[in-house]
């Protein structure tokens, strides 16, 4: 009701008088077509990447890993993560620490990467189960199945709790343990 009432009334926020120009911060404002500047100070609006590149989440997981891997204790500040750090961490590593994310586990690789560690992640990531048998299949059967590749695909699938497992993979966990048994008497 108080809409209908308001409607035929005159536009408050207009006024006759003209307004006051707001005042310059600093002499270079005042020029045409100079864009203004930030002030000067020490607040960020995002959060500065460390002088080795790493992002603060990203150098936290990793002290944690080097306080649980190295048994050290990385100080607060200007600490870079070690080489022998770096060798050892692995994706499990990562996948697994706490708040460490893709985003920052993709982050860490490739600054390892730049560092001259390689931190590999596993040959199946991104693909579906039936997709990592299909080419555990394959591979078997051209020769180059290796047994890592092979356990791996067994913790994804026990993760999942997957209870079907293709003939084709029986066959292969068949040969595996025959030769291991084999290997064992010998």
């Amino acid at each position: 009701m108080n809409a209908r009432k308001n409607a035929a009334a005159p536009d408050r926020r207009k006024t006759d008088e003209p307004r006051a120009k707001a005042v310059p911060a600093s002499p270079t404002d005042a020029r045409p077509g100079v864009a203004a500047r930030r002030p000067l100070g020490n607040v960020t609006a995002f959060p500065q990447a460390h002088p080795g590149g790493l992002s603060n989440r990203a150098l936290n997981v990793l002290k944690m890993l080097s306080a649980e891997l190295m048994g050290e204790c990385p100080p607060r500040e200007g600490w870079t993560p070690s080489g022998a750090l770096l060798r050892r961490v692995t994706f499990k590593h990562l996948s697994t620490a706490r708040n460490c994310g893709p985003q920052t586990i993709h982050e860490i690789i490739e600054w390892a990467a730049s560092r001259g560690a390689t931190i590999r992640p596993p040959s199946l990531a991104g693909k579906s189960l039936s997709a990592s048998w299909k080419e555990l299949g394959m591979r078997f059967a051209a020769g180059e199945l290796p047994h890592a590749e092979m356990a791996e695909a067994l913790e994804k699938s026990i993760r999942r709790k997957s209870t079907t497992v293709p003939v084709a993979i029986q066959k292969i966990l068949l040969q595996f343990l025959n030769n291991a048994g084999k290997q064992s008497r010998s």
